[in-house]
């Protein structure tokens, strides 16, 4: 078994993380990723390729390749059965197995971005997750997570420890003064047409 560094990356690699992808499947979620992703890429320009950091099967990159075919899309997963479901498809441009705390991508995609991962990081782990995410955009970079303005643990499916929920755009934007607002939404789990998970979602660009 493959030793990780965070109990948190071990939780999702293992038995959770295959039970999870069960739980989440892309015909179900692709009209609210759809819509999600619309109202995101029409904050931006010239998107040619896309990294998705934490992208499981693929719900999120599926919509976006509907949205734009012809980008390059490319994306890394800690869970062997999920990175193996998402390799599978012919749109994937690059797909690489591991923990995004151990892996690096300098400057390789015009859009960067996590859904519903940072919220899963161990909070001592979170400088080296806003590190990979900045470097991998050469201008966007976009998180949809759980806010809160102040950092607090939240119980997950019964577990401790293994939902955080904070201003993860915010520490980005403080840690790299460079990236700009360049829009924000959140998506409601009452939103008649397309529920989800009370998630908010942050545009960021690179502006020297």
């Amino acid at each position: 078994m493959t030793a990780y560094k965070t109990e948190q990356e071990k939780f999702w690699a293992t038995e959770f993380g295959n039970e999870y992808i069960g739980r989440n499947t892309t015909d179900d979620n692709y009209p609210t990723r759809l819509n999600l992703f619309s109202r995101i890429f029409e904050r931006t320009t010239g998107v040619g390729s896309v990294f998705e950091f934490g992208a499981n099967i693929g719900n999120n990159l599926y919509a976006i390749h509907s949205l734009l075919p012809k980008a390059e899309i490319k994306a890394i997963e800690i869970n062997k059965e999920a990175h193996a479901s998402l390799s599978q498809n012919d749109w994937v441009t690059e797909c690489h197995h591991g923990s995004i705390l151990e892996n690096s991508f300098p400057d390789s995609c015009d859009f960067a971005f996590t859904s519903g991962v940072m919220i899963h990081i161990n909070p001592d782990e979170l400088p080296k997750v806003y590190e990979a995410l900045y470097q991998a955009s050469r201008k966007y970079v976009m998180v949809c997570e759980y806010y809160n303005p102040k950092p607090v643990s939240i119980p997950y499916h019964g577990h401790d420890d293994r939902l955080f929920k904070r201003d993860f755009a915010g520490e980005m934007m403080d840690k790299y003064p460079d990236l700009k607002l360049v829009d924000y939404g959140f998506c409601y789990h009452r939103d008649v047409n397309f529920p989800a998970d009370d998630l908010n979602w942050f545009l960021m660009e690179k502006r020297k």
